[in-house]
């Protein structure tokens, strides 16, 4: 059974990792952001995988 986690609008996801939008669309398209899919026509993202991004490059910069 799968996990529930919030999903993250692109807007949403780049506050959390205090970008702008269009930096976090660069992200997408350089293949650095964190995972995302489209739902329904939108870039949507999963909260724990924003959180994982984050936590593995606190991981990498040790």
């Amino acid at each position: 059974m799968a996990t529930t986690s919030m999903l993250l609008t692109l807007t949403e996801a780049a506050d959390h990792l205090r970008k702008s939008p269009a930096q976090l669309r660069w992200m997408i398209h350089s293949g650095t952001a964190p995972k995302s899919a489209l739902i329904g026509g939108r870039r949507m993202f999963r909260e724990s995988d924003v959180l994982a991004y984050i936590n593995q490059a606190f991981g990498d910069a040790a």
